[in-house]
């Protein structure tokens, strides 16, 4: 049973196998490396790679508690290097991005606590280009990645039903959606049924997802020239 909010799950179905693609992006862009930041200036270092950040919030592994950035007593609202998703949180009426702290102790998920999901979240809807954890004594740092070097995801009919099925494990309140929102990221056109959506692909191929009676996703199909 999940703790998060009606309208905070909705807002990771639509965004969570979108977010997952851009995750292996930011991934394989970043070196094998140590890493630092500097909040002073807004700025991640790993290896020979600097980025321009901002801290979203941390993960206090004592108590599996989140704190937003703006509200920690360190940074502030009005800190430049601090992410600020609180007024399209009250746009779109989700109270974990209004709310200083969240209480994630009730998290089992497959994710690697609750904080990975609520700055995956924050950082979709703002279209950022991804988020970076940093392991700290006591817990992981979150920073929102707003630096045009890291490129942004393709579409790959290749992993694309990989990346899907891994954002519905992530948030499975509406696979419908997840599928909708991943195709429409990739300015795919695309029809749905009762039953199915199915879409044009770049290549000339068609992505075709079916669901059960539960509207669950039960195949996801590629057909590709050639093939």
């Amino acid at each position: 049973m999940s703790g998060f909010s009606p309208a905070f799950e909705r807002l990771g179905a639509a965004y969570a196998a979108v977010a997952a693609q851009q995750q292996e992006v930011l991934a394989e862009f970043l070196p094998a490396a140590d890493w630092n930041t500097d909040l002073a200036t807004g700025t991640y270092t790993q290896g020979d790679v600097v980025l321009h950040v901002a801290l979203i919030g941390s993960f206090a592994e004592d108590d599996r508690s989140w704190l937003w950035g703006w509200a920690n007593p360190q940074f502030g609202a009005e800190h430049p290097a601090v992410l600020n998703p609180r007024a399209m949180g009250s746009r779109f009426g989700v109270p974990e991005m209004t709310t200083p702290e969240l209480d994630l102790s009730w998290y089992e998920g497959p994710a690697r606590n609750g904080g990975d999901l609520v700055a995956m979240v924050a950082t979709s809807l703002l279209g950022l280009t991804g988020m970076i954890p940093g392991r700290y004594d006591g817990g992981v740092a979150y920073f929102a990645v707003r630096d045009p070097a890291v490129p942004t995801a393709a579409w790959d009919s290749v992993t694309a039903p990989r990346l899907i099925t891994s954002g519905l494990s992530l948030f499975p309140a509406d696979h419908r959606l997840t599928v909708m929102r991943f195709l429409g990221h990739h300015r795919l056109p695309y029809r749905q049924t009762e039953t199915s959506i199915t879409a044009k692909l770049p290549d000339g191929g068609s992505c075709v997802a079916e669901f059960d009676e539960q509207d669950r996703l039960a195949n996801l199909s590629m057909t590709l020239p050639g093939r």
